[in-house]
């Protein structure tokens, strides 16, 4: 008897969800070895912004080559150290003024991931450019249900003056359609749950799930009952693995939404959790799944908007986090924003074991992907836009020599980074911002 693969883009069906299946191996053809599975895994990529640069003596690494230290800021990363490039030398020339005067953080954001400089207006005249993740959307985004998701941690606002004449648009968004249209960043975990797994053409069926707290998994019970003779051993551990991951993601999601209607302190809208740990790696784990899913292969996460003054009370700074940012040399507030900078890292530690731990065969999900962590400011007392604290990890697919420090050229544009990333993900991208090339040193 033949068995018959699955399609790759099986999706369980159930009242108001649609269940989309993780890379099995009963997706290969029946003579295909498990091992094709890495082969024929498709490449992610996603782009994590952190506000008002880092204290940059705490975040540089020390050695050379595959041959070197994690500094103080980025030990957490040491479980994945194998996995990823740190690299010293990226500049985003655009996000400095250039004649346009104060507004560093707004550009800070607006230039990140399209390396055009915006222009001063507190209007609705904005203008920057497209950035990278939506150029490779454009290209190769239809493969997927969701071509790009954006998400975030501060809810932000496109209307007004938020820096110095910017319009506040530059500070909400690093994802920008086009020159003029930014892409609103998804910041409640529901809203984030229900995009990639909700029926929006059943819309009174979610309701109704909602209402009923049900789970998504009580819905598609049936269906999935239906492909287990197409699975094999293996296939079903995985599957209950995907499950159990989901079951915990959807519990945690229903219990912020179960929560305070409002924080006003925080500026938290109703069902974001309070506690911003718990909120970052909700939206983490909410976007590991759009990703084993391939509900998505391209993403962008702001973990504050440019200029966030959020306190972090969770590491003992009760200090605005931008308001620390002009320390002007102070010991004591330069370690409170190292603090600052362990706490993020130990955030995007999370992120990289979650993908880490999930296999597409002989490889991993964090092998197949591409995960762009930083800012467009390096040293945010002095503003300035160059040497920016950059990490990249994950394997793009087998392309990408990982677990080394990489040192440039000063000066190298940062979109050099994203041209790289681009053709890494089957996207015809000759050149983006002010690029200058490929970045040859990441093979």
């Amino acid at each position: 008897m033949i068995r018959r693969p699955l399609h790759r883009r099986t999706v369980l069906r159930g009242f108001g969800a649609g269940l989309a299946l993780p890379f099995l191996e009963a997706m290969l053809p029946a003579r295909a070895l498990a091992a094709t599975v890495a082969e024929t895994a498709p490449v992610r990529m996603a782009c994590l912004f952190f506000a008002n640069g880092a204290i940059m003596d705490k975040w540089r690494v020390s050695g050379e080559g595959s041959d070197f230290q994690l500094s103080p800021t980025l030990e957490p990363l040491k479980n994945v150290k194998d996995k990823i490039l740190v690299i010293d030398g990226l500049a985003q020339h655009h996000a400095r003024a250039n004649g346009d005067g104060a507004g560093d953080h707004a550009r800070n954001a607006s230039a990140y991931l399209t390396g055009a400089q915006p222009r001063k207006t507190s209007g609705a005249d904005i203008s920057v450019g497209q950035s990278i993740d939506q150029a490779v959307a454009e290209r190769i985004g239809s493969k997927t249900r969701l071509p790009s998701l954006e998400l975030g941690i501060d809810r932000g606002r496109n209307a007004g003056s938020c820096d110095s004449g910017y319009s506040c648009a530059y500070s909400s968004n690093i994802s920008w359609k086009s020159a003029t249209t930014p892409c609103s960043k998804e910041v409640n975990p529901r809203s984030a749950f229900e995009r990639i797994f909700g029926n929006p053409e059943k819309a009174a069926d979610m309701e109704r799930r909602r209402k009923n707290r049900a789970s998504i998994l009580d819905f598609v019970g049936e269906d999935a009952k239906r492909i287990q003779p197409s699975l094999s051993g293996a296939d079903r551990q995985k599957l209950d693995e995907y499950f159990s991951s989901l079951r915990d993601v959807e519990v945690r999601v229903k219990r912020a939404g179960e929560g305070p209607k409002e924080v006003p302190e925080l500026n938290l809208p109703e069902g974001v959790p309070p506690e911003m740990k718990e909120h970052i790696q909700l939206m983490f784990d909410i976007l590991t799944l759009a990703f084993q899913t391939d509900s998505t292969r391209i993403a962008s996460f702001m973990l504050a908007d440019a200029g966030s003054n959020r306190t972090y009370p969770e590491v003992e700074v009760r200090d605005g986090h931008h308001e620390l940012s002009h320390h002007q040399k102070d010991a004591e507030k330069m370690e409170k924003i190292s603090r600052i900078d362990r706490y993020l890292a130990e955030r995007f530690a999370y992120f990289l074991e979650k993908l880490n731990g999930i296999q597409e065969g002989e490889r991993t999900l964090l092998d197949n992907s591409m995960i762009l962590y930083g800012s467009a400011i390096s040293d945010g007392n002095r503003h300035n836009h160059d040497d920016l604290p950059i990490v990249l990890a994950g394997g793009g697919g087998g392309t990408i020599r990982t677990g080394r420090y990489v040192k440039l050229g000063s000066e190298t544009p940062l979109n050099n980074l994203f041209v790289s990333m681009a053709h890494r993900m089957g996207a015809n991208l000759d050149s983006i911002g002010d690029s200058k090339g490929d970045l040859k040193e990441l093979s």
